[in-house]
């Protein structure tokens, strides 16, 4: 037995000797790969182009899984990008916590989350209109703790945004198009109502861009909460902005007379009085939606709700004056000053008692002037007799 084992020393010091250079070729070899696979990755030096984060990102199909069980896509299409306002924007300017291979861990556990920390990234480069937005009925929202609230990505996708605004910053007639679309991604019941309207039909389905879209009623950056008292008395100026142009409304044959026309009765001048001298006070006279609606305005002839119809205009009269019979709303002359077309009859009243008065107190003023004048003269001359 111990002629065996020492016969097998020299052996088992060989398979020592052979183990140790077999564990330390293996640790080169792998030291070895990992540089050639760490040589393949891309670096993201400070300053370097978007070549490097689009040689992993624009690869089909990349995405990650998040503790929320979402999955976010990390695929950025470079012929979007490109045409995209941002081509010239170095991702790095925006995802400033990314600036080096391997990236660093992704604390965010939703969609979400990872919006709400990206956003304020956009006040970089635009930094009025993120300060508009800090006014907005969404940001409140926001700082309510409804995450669900607006912010910058979700009507502006950073990678895809094409411009809106042409060189003179006006808004594009393609950018309009897509407006009630941006909006619908949040407010999708309200762009049902829309989509149907004059409105909405004309914009959607006939591509018309002199119709109002979300934006020209509620604003853009700085949308104001439409609920308040005060929005609701400035809303007869806001219709006021398009159908008082006579440019748009002289093409389809609609009165420009409505504002002066609303103010000049009694349910406009109060509402009036109240914007100038109490704008947060709430009012019960009625505002142009309350007849013609907010986001499902049907034109005046339609047979179910267009208010030019005598039956309907009295079904809407009818909301606020129970009471009201079928004559009642005759007296309205639907935005229209009387005219030889419009209302003839009221016009040649008008008319007459704008002959009939001069014609009556002109003779009578200048009898009362002479008479005085004739009092002062004998008046005079008993003063020097005297």
């Amino acid at each position: 037995m111990r002629k065996l084992r020492s016969n097998f020393m020299p052996y088992r010091g060989g398979l020592v000797m052979v183990t140790g250079i077999l564990l330390v070729a293996g640790a080169i070899l792998g030291l070895a790969s990992t540089a050639a696979a760490s040589s393949l990755l891309p670096t993201l030096p400070a300053g370097q182009g978007n070549e490097a984060c689009l040689a992993c990102h624009n690869q089909v199909g990349m995405t990650r899984p998040m503790p929320s069980g979402e999955t976010l896509v990390l695929t950025v299409d470079p012929q979007h990008y490109d045409a995209s306002v941002h081509r010239d924007i170095l991702c790095t300017d925006c995802h400033t916590t990314i600036t080096t291979f391997p990236h660093p861990e992704l604390t965010a556990e939703s969609l979400r989350e990872i919006t709400i920390e990206m956003y304020t990234s956009c006040q970089q480069c635009h930094s009025e209109q993120f300060r508009r937005t800090l006014d907005s009925v969404h940001q409140q929202a926001l700082a309510g703790g409804n995450l669900n609230a607006a912010v910058c990505a979700d009507c502006h996708n950073p990678h895809t945004q094409t411009a809106i605004l042409d060189d003179e910053g006006n808004i594009l007639p393609e950018a309009r198009l897509h407006i009630p679309q941006t909006c619908a991604h949040c407010h999708s019941a309200i762009y049902g109502q829309y989509a149907e309207s004059v409105h909405g039909a004309a914009l959607t389905a006939e591509n018309n861009p002199d119709v109002p879209t979300c934006i020209d009623c509620h604003g853009v950056h700085d949308i104001e909460d439409p609920r308040t008292a005060a929005f609701r008395l400035s809303s007869p100026q806001i219709c006021a902005e398009c159908h008082t142009d006579a440019d748009i409304m002289d093409q389809y044959g609609i009165s420009t007379d409505v504002l002066n026309t609303y103010v000049a009765d009694f349910h406009g001048t109060t509402v009036t009085l109240f914007e100038q001298r109490s704008p947060d006070q709430a009012t019960n006279k009625p505002v142009c939606y309350d007849c013609h609606g907010i986001h499902d305005i049907t034109p005046t002839d339609d047979p179910v709700h267009g208010i030019s119809i005598r039956d309907n205009l009295l079904t809407t009269c009818q909301r606020c004056h129970p009471d009201a019979t079928a004559n009642f709303p005759s007296s309205w002359m639907s935005h229209y000053i009387p005219s030889q077309e419009n209302y003839p009859i009221v016009y040649y009243v008008n008319l007459f008692y704008k002959i009939f008065i001069p014609a009556v107190l002109g003779p009578m003023i200048l009898y009362v002037l002479t008479d005085v004048a004739r009092r002062m003269i004998e008046r005079r001359k008993g003063a020097k007799h005297a």
